[in-house]
């Protein structure tokens, strides 16, 4: 029997007019789909809006209370989404993600999903209802409910395509799929009809917010096609795939699929650090400790047994990064801490990298001609990625998506 997975992010349920439109567009699914699973995402800005009230209680909320908070906003969109449907005179039942048999690792405000046992949600199906389950939630080990990090909800979708052999997974949101760039910063950027996981991966990455990064992970593990679209639109959206299907597609990929941008980058620089073995590996090891993702980092050639090294990190984590780096150079001594808020990284992706030599050359080109200096640089098979001063973000954007021709004829 077919089956599909429709995921409605936060501005498709936030009012109860779009509640009805998504409620009209489950049914208008369920006539062509035999069986219907729907995740929702909690309704306009209801995460921001509570973690500003846990803000206002306190600086430090632990995790497991701050995860039983933020899980209420999805149990909103689920159980308010489900009455409409019922009102309609639709067979309908909504879970939490613990009911919906999501299971995670212990890990509060970030966990991990270990396993999906959806044994209640098949029951259900077999009564013929729609199933409206709460994203971004699942239990842990402990039996608390715990939350799988922000665009969480883009992840329970694509697990339970996963579990339930779903035919397909659709991402709705407010956008029409994934564009070359962000439609907001180059008005003429185009809408990419088909894009592989790892283009996708590398792009949620580095900046697009289009979806969470996990979540194209596990499409990619186990090979669920993901259809990012508009709730508001009936156009076709873009086609999140494996390459080889992309490639069946298409005689040859083009060079380069998209631009990305992040403004949140902090690049930290220890100056003078001992050239000896170790120092890094002690650095790095005690920020994986307090659980800081470091991105991009570069190390300098050692000069009289010193040298410097460079890292970013999100901006959310700034404080922690300071802290602890302040505790390394009061061991080291003689160790100078630099921190840079004003960084932005661009970074350019394609997988038509793979096959192509001079790319890297043609975007350093590209960016001096414009006067724009970079600070650093990281590179994989697909993506090249730059730091340049915030003031120069959306400048290099813009002339690194006319120069490698993304803009629309």
């Amino acid at each position: 029997m077919s089956l599909v997975i429709m995921k409605f992010g936060g501005s498709s349920l936030e009012d109860d007019g779009k509640m009805k439109l998504v409620a009209r567009k489950i049914i208008a699914k369920k006539n062509t789909y035999d069986n219907v699973v729907v995740v929702v995402s909690a309704p306009g800005d209801t995460t921001d809006n509570l973690l500003k009230m846990a803000d206002k209680i306190t600086s430090s909320p632990p995790g497991r209370e701050m995860d039983m908070l933020l899980a209420t906003g999805e149990m909103v969109s689920a159980s308010l989404l489900a009455m409409a449907l019922g009102s309609m005179c639709e067979k309908v039942v909504a879970m939490t993600g613990p009911q919906a048999g999501i299971l995670a690792n212990s890990n509060y405000t970030c966990a991990k999903i270990k396993k999906v046992n959806p044994k209640k949600i098949k029951i259900q199906l077999a009564k013929r209802n729609i199933v409206i389950v709460a994203g971004f939630q699942a239990l842990n080990p402990r039996g608390d409910i715990t939350t799988l990090g922000r665009g969480g909800s883009d992840l329970t979708a694509v697990a339970l395509a996963a579990a339930l052999k779903a035919n397909f997974c659709e991402i709705y949101s407010d956008v029409e799929g994934v564009y070359t760039t962000d439609p907001r910063v180059v008005k003429n950027a185009k809408k990419i009809d088909y894009i592989s996981y790892d283009e996708m991966l590398e792009m949620a990455g580095s900046g697009a917010r289009v979806l969470q990064s996990r979540s194209v992970e596990v499409a990619k593990k186990f090979n669920i096609e993901i259809h990012s679209r508009s709730t508001f639109s009936e156009n076709q959206g873009t086609i999140i795939t494996s390459e080889e299907k992309i490639r069946r597609k298409k005689m040859e990929a083009l060079l380069i699929s998209g631009i990305t941008f992040d403004e949140n980058q902090v690049k930290f620089t220890i100056v003078d650090l001992p050239d000896v073995p170790g120092v890094a590996a002690k650095i790095f090891s005690r920020l994986a400790k307090i659980g800081i993702n470091v991105d991009m980092i570069i190390q300098s050639a050692a000069v009289g047994k010193k040298n410097d090294i460079s890292f970013t990190v999100s901006k959310r984590d700034i404080k922690k990064t300071q802290m602890e780096l302040d505790k390394t150079a009061a061991e080291l001594k003689d160790v100078v801490i630099v921190c840079d808020e004003h960084v932005a990284k661009v970074s350019i992706i394609g997988i038509g990298m793979k096959s192509n030599a001079g790319v890297a050359a043609q975007m350093f080109e590209i960016l001096h001609k414009k006067g724009i200096n970079i600070e650093m640089i990281s590179t994989s098979e697909i993506k090249i990625s730059c730091i340049v001063d915030e003031l120069d973000m959306e400048k290099a954007v813009k002339e690194l998506h006319k120069g490698f021709g993304l803009s629309k004829e």
